[in-house]
C-alpha cells in the first residue's frame, strides 16, 4: 500500500453556508457541499461533494465562505459508517479538507469575516474587537 494516494482537488461553489460545530475538547469542525460541474462531449452535470475540516481551518471555513462562494479544496477522501436511530448501518462519503484557497471575484467574496470572528468568538465564549482579527487573515 505504500504506492497508494488518496487525494482529491476540487474547484466548486458552496451550496449553502458552512455548518460550524465544536467537540466537547473545543475542536472545531466545519462542514459543507460544494457543486463541481462535469462535461463530456455529449452531456454535462453537476456532482456534490460533502467537505469536512477540522481545527483552524474549519474555523476559517465556517468565518470566511458562504452561499455562493467559489473555493479550491483538496485532501482526502474518506467513508464513515454510523447507524441511523432504527438502528440500520448508513455511510457517507467525504472529503476531508486540508486546503482551502478562495477563489473569484471581489463580487463573489463576503463583505468581510463576520464582525465577531464567529469562530473564536464561539470557541472562547467571547466576542472579538475588530481590530484583534488582522492575524488570523487566510490570504
Amino acid at each position: 500500500m505504500s504506492n497508494d494516494l488518496n487525494r482529491c482537488e476540487f474547484i466548486g461553489r458552496l451550496g449553502k453556508d458552512p455548518e460550524i460545530r465544536f467537540t466537547a475538547s473545543g475542536e472545531a469542525i466545519c462542514n459543507f457541499s460544494i457543486a463541481v460541474g462535469w462535461k463530456t462531449k455529449d452531456k454535462d452535470g453537476t456532482e456534490w461533494v460533502r467537505i469536512t475540516s477540522f481545527g483552524k481551518l474549519a474555523g476559517i471555513c465556517g468565518d470566511y465562505l458562504k452561499k455562493g462562494s467559489q473555493v479550491f479544496i483538496a485532501g482526502r477522501m474518506t467513508t464513515r459508517k454510523w447507524q441511523n436511530k432504527d438502528g440500520v448501518d448508513q455511510y457517507t462519503t467525504e472529503v476531508v479538507a486540508d486546503q482551502m484557497q478562495m477563489l473569484g471575484g471581489k463580487s463573489d467574496a463576503p463583505p468581510a469575516a463576520k464582525p465577531d470572528g464567529a469562530y473564536r468568538a464561539m470557541k472562547e465564549g467571547t466576542t472579538v474587537p475588530l481590530e484583534d482579527m488582522n492575524d488570523d487573515v487566510p490570504f
